[in-house]
């Protein structure tokens, strides 16, 4: 699932080519990937409107228009927008077609797994887990003092603290777990015994790992592209995710994968404690 810094790479590279286009209608041929709006209506609200922005808060990009709704879209696993200034190039997996007074914009899915709403501006969305969202992992508001008030009074592991969204909105599986590595901090370890210094650690390392994600483009394990169809290259950095099995970077110990939460984690049995 793209994490900040590919929804990030992907409002970079969309917010520059799609600022000042109109949308002149819309082709749908998934209607279920609309969750809070007929085909009809969803069409209606935006067909007409000129994007005025092109934002993101945690996982969400948002598309602001200067009608009276703006585009919410979570591309959750293998989603992605592209834009194609050409307007001749439609990829198979394209279930939503704007139409733009110059190009396209498509919306593609492999596993059609990724939602798009309509969404006032100015107003709450009522859309569950974009309302509560906490602040965006890699802003000025997540600082040591900020995860030791919320962590010292919480016996969760590290590890399912981070993938809290309404905790740090935008971390996943792949930037919590290099996050860890970089800190130094086993994903088991509960949040309670984690002292000031390597809270510390911590909230450097969020800040490292995910600017060295957008940094790189994004990371590209199977489907992530960005809004020019481009892959990431951040994969070729990654210190734990996706390497069990392999020496680690730092001290030759094997990388470790475990399910944790139900979820799969990866870390160095001899880096982190």
């Amino acid at each position: 699932m793209p994490e900040l810094p590919e929804v990030e790479t992907v409002r970079a590279t969309l917010e520059p080519v799609l600022t000042g286009r109109t949308i002149t209608h819309i082709d749908i041929t998934l209607p279920r990937l609309i969750k809070n709006a007929t085909v009809e209506a969803f069409s209606k609200a935006l067909s007409g409107c000129t994007f005025t922005a092109v934002g993101r808060k945690g996982k969400y990009l948002r598309l602001c228009t200067d009608g009276s709704s703006d585009l919410l879209v979570h591309l959750r696993m293998t989603g992605s927008l592209i834009y194609d200034a050409a307007g001749n190039n439609r990829p198979k997996t394209a279930h939503i077609v704007f139409h733009l007074d110059k190009g396209l914009l498509y919306y593609c899915d492999v596993r059609t797994f990724g939602c798009l709403w309509l969404a006032k501006p100015g107003e709450k969305t009522g859309i569950s887990g974009y309302d509560d969202l906490g602040p965006d992992a890699n802003s000025s508001a997540v600082t040591a003092d900020y995860l030791r008030e919320k962590m010292k009074a919480s016996s969760r592991t590290v590890k399912s603290f981070l993938l809290d969204q309404t905790v740090l909105a935008g971390l996943g599986n792949i930037y919590v777990d290099e996050a860890l590595f970089l800190a130094g901090i086993r994903p088991s370890r509960r949040c309670n015994h984690i002292g000031k210094e390597r809270t510390q650690r911590l909230a450097k390392a969020i800040h490292t790992v995910l600017a060295e994600g957008i940094e790189y483009g994004g990371t590209t394990i199977r489907d992530f592209v960005n809004g020019s169809g481009r892959e990431g290259e951040n994969q070729e950095n990654l210190a734990v995710y996706g390497r069990e099995g392999t020496p680690c970077k730092t001290c030759g110990t094997l990388i470790k994968y475990v399910k944790q939460g139900g979820r799969g984690t990866h870390y160095c049995p001899h880096c982190q404690h």
